[in-house]
């Protein structure tokens, strides 16, 4: 019998506009029903962090993505969603001009995927990817195998 995975949001800017993108993220979309997404006006990023802050509910862990963040390994990644099964884990992924300083301060935690830079629309499939494989990382599944 495996972890409970935590209820997780999604926010992020703007739209994806490349085919082969909308289609993997759909994939994992669809992996992943119980994951909430949401998707905010590409503005700046000060008017994009007080969107995500107006977002957050009392017990949300805000998790904002930066190549800057913490730098988990898929199995260390699976087994801290589990740890953190109580409340939503709302990970925010910023637009092309980044994350604002003041909305990292807020963060419960900041994320990095790799330490390599990625555009906002990749980084979506990257998260999606990793956090199914996280949650079958918890249930024991064959995926990450």
């Amino acid at each position: 019998m495996g972890q409970s995975f935590p209820k997780v949001k999604i926010i992020a800017v703007g739209k994806v506009k490349k085919g082969w993108l909308k289609d993997g993220i759909d994939l994992y979309t669809q992996r992943l029903p119980e994951i909430e997404f949401l998707e905010i006006k590409d503005s700046n990023p000060k008017a994009e962090a007080n969107k995500v802050l107006g977002l957050l509910k009392t017990y949300d862990k805000l998790i904002v993505l930066s190549e800057d963040g913490k730098h988990f390994d898929s199995v260390t990644f699976g087994h801290w969603l589990g740890a953190e099964a109580s409340g939503t884990l709302v990970f925010f992924i910023g637009g092309p001009t980044g994350v604002s300083h003041d909305l990292k301060q807020k963060a419960d935690q900041i994320l990095s995927l790799s330490a390599m830079t990625f555009p906002h629309e990749v980084a979506r499939l990257l998260l999606l990817e990793q956090l199914y494989r996280g949650k079958t990382i918890l249930q024991g599944g064959r995926y990450h195998k």
